[in-house]
């Protein structure tokens, strides 16, 4: 039985203020995958995700999640349908411990009935996290607030994931575990959309990858065929 379309975005446009970011964008995620969105920077791409997380509204086209309209949804309703957004940055609160910064992930009321089983989840994936539970985020080194942001975005029982350069400044050996964390979280269950400028780390993590070009997809499909193709080759590739 092939999997469930749990994301369908269909032809949308996005603007910030007058100016448009995004033209005719369209793509379809199915449960269980991990899929990768490609791009140069000012792509579109932080713009799509912030778009997925209500964060910003398309003015035309549509997005249904789970075949339920999210296209005017607020951001608080997006992420109590099963949507959670980890972006550039981390975004922690550097002031309060890492115990905090997950538990305020959980706000939702359906995130909060699970609040222990996840907060279980989070320490298993990351052990640091449950070491350094009393210290302040802002004492951590930057793979292990990564890691508390990644938690934080777990806690709200996310079925999708939507990841903003994960591994944006960090170590090779740091990136690797955040990859493995990425895949053991496939195994859990969780659809995961991530943006990476590694295009090469990306289509050997992802299965499916879409490429976005000046606000535009202009090629889509499964990873192994977009490797292949020569327009990737040449422009991410150099062959």
């Amino acid at each position: 039985m092939p999997p469930e379309t749990l994301l369908k975005v269909s032809m949308i446009d996005v603007f910030h203020g007058s100016l448009q970011v995004l033209w005719n964008v369209s793509l379809t995620i199915k449960a269980g995958e991990i899929v990768a969105l490609i791009g140069t920077n000012s792509s579109g791409k932080s713009t799509l995700l912030d778009t997925l997380s209500s964060l910003i509204h398309p003015s035309k086209g549509s997005i249904e999640f789970e075949g339920k309209s999210t296209t005017t949804l607020k951001p608080f309703e997006t992420v109590a349908l099963g949507i959670s957004q980890v972006p550039e940055g981390r975004g922690i609160f550097p002031e309060m411990t890492v115990l905090d910064n997950l538990i305020i992930g959980s706000y939702n009321r359906k995130a909060r009935s699970k609040r222990e089983q996840n907060l279980k989840m989070v320490y298993d994936l990351f052990p640091r996290l449950k070491e350094r539970k009393s210290q302040l985020g802002k004492t951590l080194s930057g793979g292990e607030q990564q890691m508390l942001a990644l938690g934080r975005g777990l806690m709200s029982a996310p079925k999708l994931m939507l990841l903003d350069e994960m591994s944006l400044g960090l170590a090779p050996l740091v990136v690797n575990e955040l990859y493995r964390v990425l895949r053991e979280i496939k195994e859990r269950g969780i659809t995961v959309l991530f943006v990476e400028q590694n295009v090469r780390r990306s289509l050997a993590e992802a299965e499916r990858a879409y490429i976005l070009e000046a606000g535009h997809i202009v090629l889509s499909g499964d990873v192994v065929e977009l490797r292949e193709e020569e327009k990737v080759r040449k422009a991410y590739f150099g062959v």
